[in-house]
């Protein structure tokens, strides 16, 4: 087991004001599972996707990451197993723009303190997983949406974390594109990779083999997805 969430609370607080972002929500997350998480703008899931990310912390309840209770870690320790064992894909890259495509890719193995020549054998077989061997040296301003994303998740994939969050990983694509990055992450999957993605639309979460929907702070339905679309086909 990866991922396993118990009685998970977030509640905002803003002055006397409160907000209960997340409610008593429980589930786990298998390795090798490829999930979606849909819901409506604030429903949860991207307050949800923060704590999993180890970006933020539950106000109750527990988090346990690849077996450790990370629920009350802060600080560097929190930063050194972020680094470790989760990959992140944002919508919107987050690629530095003055790197190339090997550069941007070798950056978490930078931070973890990774030599130079593993950094770029590392780096190198990540993007030849993505498919984007042919562009190692191009800058973002030199490639499509596309390209960019599977830089990310080349990024993503470089330090072989336990997990891989996605967030809206096709929102900035066209829909061939978003199909194209599907068909990588269903791939990835197949060869042993744990997925978790949010998404808010139903024909890319068809693409996963299980889709939990929140409402309102709270998990409404948790469902396995008997016969996922194939990207491509």
């Amino acid at each position: 087991m990866i991922i396993k969430i118990e009685n998970l609370y977030k509640v905002y607080r803003n002055g006397s004001m409160e907000v209960t972002a997340l409610r008593d929500v429980s589930f786990s997350v298998q390795k090798t599972e490829f999930l979606s998480i849909m819901g409506q703008s604030g429903s949860g899931k991207s307050t949800l996707m923060n704590i999993l990310g180890c970006l933020d912390h539950s106000s109750a309840g527990k988090y346990y990451l690849d077996g450790e209770d990370v629920s009350q870690i802060k600080g560097k320790k929190l930063a050194s197993i972020r680094n470790r064992k989760i990959g992140f894909v944002f919508q919107s890259y987050n690629l530095l723009p003055r790197l190339n495509a090997l550069q941007n890719v070798e950056l978490p193995m930078i931070y973890a303190g990774t030599s130079s020549k593993k950094r770029r054998s590392a780096s190198l077989e990540a993007l030849d997983r993505v498919g984007l061997t042919d562009r190692i040296h191009h800058k973002p301003s030199e490639m499509s949406g596309g390209q960019k994303q599977r830089v990310a998740i080349a990024r993503a994939l470089v330090n072989e974390p336990a997990i891989i969050l996605a967030d809206e990983p096709t929102g900035n694509l066209d829909s061939r594109s978003g199909e194209e990055i599907m068909g990588i992450f269903q791939r990835l999957n197949r060869e042993g990779v744990t997925i978790v993605m949010v998404t808010h639309e139903p024909e890319i979460a068809s693409h996963t083999n299980r889709i939990v929907a929140f409402r309102d702070g709270r998990i409404v339905s948790d469902e396995v997805v008997e016969n996922p679309v194939q990207a491509g086909l």
